[in-house]
């Protein structure tokens, strides 16, 4: 099994003010937000400059995060459900990755139904009998 390799990038798409704080969140797999807490609350019991001064180096010294182009991304249903399992963590709660999982199947089955009744249908056979003439 391969494992893909993570990169830190700063994510200005996503950022606030240079995407440092996005990026951060990306690489880690945590929720924006909470890296976002974490930042302020560093910097203010800190007393401020240390912070500042390391979010302005990323800022100069981390690649800005390349996006994907529109046809290399995929469509929702092909998208694989990644659910969180704790508050910081990146995706859905677990609720409503049941939910969508139940969906895509009843989705799955419906279209299954579907070319079963056609098969098993006088149309199907009659349209089969003339293809082989």
């Amino acid at each position: 099994m391969s494992h893909r390799r993570r990169e830190l990038y700063r994510d200005p798409k996503r950022g606030k003010l240079a995407g440092v704080c996005a990026g951060l969140s990306d690489y880690f797999n945590m929720e924006l937000w909470l890296v976002r807490i974490l930042f302020v609350t560093a910097v203010l019991l800190s007393g401020g400059p240390l912070f500042v001064v390391i979010y302005i180096a990323c800022w100069f010294i981390l690649d800005r995060k390349v996006s994907e182009p529109e046809s290399a991304t995929h469509s929702q249903d092909a998208d694989p459900v990644s659910v969180k399992f704790k508050v910081w963590q990146k995706g859905e709660p677990p609720r409503q990755a049941l939910f969508d999982l139940k969906d895509r199947l009843g989705k799955l089955d419906d279209r299954i139904q579907s070319m079963e009744r056609y098969v098993t249908s006088p149309e199907f056979t009659v349209k089969r009998e003339i293809n082989k003439l």
